[in-house]
């Protein structure tokens, strides 16, 4: 397995991301290819447009595929992870800054990454795969189905994924929603908004309007939440990659 050959795929197939993601239906047999593909669109997948072109034929040049190659022989070895489809693909969205421009998604099977050519700096890069690269290895070795997955379960897997980019790239490639909230905004929210919904099932849409930031929510605030709850554990007691892999959710609540 290892990194997918996307660029062969999207150099015949751009036009048509249904064909694409008809290769994908084992990562998620609920979905048609259709729902898929716009389940990935939310993450940061790419329309066929003259600018997400743009963005493929630069990745090209960039050598891209090669550099996560890379990057994945040595987390795969250093963490003794599964072995892995990753698939890329050009990111998106639009954003306000370069530092945005880029989105993963991860499974227990494969992994995501949508990116645009904005990565001169390497650990810019590394940093986007430590964080989902470490969601593949504690979901494949944790014992619990994912439909059972809670709120609290998606804070910590979130919280691990950025202490990991902490510990391996350094504060200054984290992501910018670990700092967005003060820690009085985050112990206020965690009090009135998030404490009381930790059992919350991934299933129900609260789950979500919590950890993305939804209506009444701040911007990403499980996330920011996630990596606080860390944060403040690391504090109590070291906390190692390989623990951040296998230790139980409610263990981060003592």
């Amino acid at each position: 397995m290892g990194i997918e050959r996307t660029d062969q795929w999207l150099r015949d197939h751009f036009n048509d991301p249904l064909e694409i993601c008809s290769r994908l239906k084992p990562l998620d047999k609920d979905k048609s290819e259709s729902q898929f593909y716009q389940y990935l669109l939310s993450f940061g997948m790419y329309r066929p447009n003259r600018m997400t072109k743009d963005i493929y034929h630069n990745l090209l040049k960039d050598h891209i595929w090669q550099r996560v190659e890379h990057i994945f022989a040595r987390y795969q070895k250093k963490w003794n992870g599964p072995d892995i489809p990753v698939y890329i693909f050009p990111f998106g969205k639009r954003r306000n800054s370069r530092s945005e421009m880029k989105g993963g998604v991860s499974f227990k099977e494969g992994m995501f990454l949508f990116l645009s050519p904005f990565y001169k700096d390497e650990k810019e890069l590394e940093a986007l795969f430590v964080h989902e690269y470490h969601h593949v290895c504690r979901l494949s070795r944790l014992d619990k189905p994912f439909q059972q997955y809670t709120l609290l379960d998606s804070l910590v897997m979130e919280g691990f994924a950025e202490y990991a980019v902490t510990k391996s790239c350094g504060d200054d490639y984290n992501a910018n929603w670990v700092s967005r909230y003060s820690d009085k905004e985050l112990r206020y929210y965690w009090e009135r908004d998030v404490k009381k919904h930790l059992q919350t099932k991934r299933s129900e849409p609260l789950h979500d309007a919590i950890l993305f930031g939804k209506g009444r929510y701040p911007d990403l605030l499980g996330y920011a939440i996630g990596y606080w709850l860390i944060e403040n554990a690391s504090k109590k007691k070291r906390l190692s990659i390989q623990d951040s892999f296998t230790i139980k959710s409610e263990d981060m609540l003592d």
